[in-house]
């Protein structure tokens, strides 16, 4: 592997790894809808703002979220929304382990 594809396989797993935490993927969702301010997602996934901050913090390090101060408020919005196309896919390996999971318990009868 040469090292400009290495480069750019360490980008992809830097930002999956920021994803792989379930408030922070929980925050992703909640942006999905619309823009929010730290204190509602403070009040929406229940830890201190401080918690609520770093995992903010983390996710726009990766690119994922952007921010925008508007007074003593700071939103948070999805950089680019197409990261959830990932959820989509997620979602599609996750229901084919439960069919295989579930063609094995009746072939297995346990």
């Amino acid at each position: 592997m040469n090292q400009s594809r290495k480069n750019h396989l360490d980008e992809r797993a830097r930002i999956i790894k920021a994803m792989a935490h379930p408030t922070r993927l929980f925050i992703i969702e909640e942006l999905e809808k619309e823009e929010r301010c730290v204190c509602d997602l403070t009040e929406e996934i229940g830890a201190d703002v401080s918690t609520v901050s770093k995992h903010l913090s983390v996710l726009k390090q990766a690119g994922i979220v952007i921010d925008d101060k508007r007074g003593n408020q700071v939103f948070y919005r999805l950089r680019v929304p197409c990261i959830l196309n990932f959820f989509g896919c997620v979602e599609s390996v996750l229901e084919s382990n439960a069919r295989e999971h579930a063609a094995l318990f009746e072939f297995t009868g346990k």
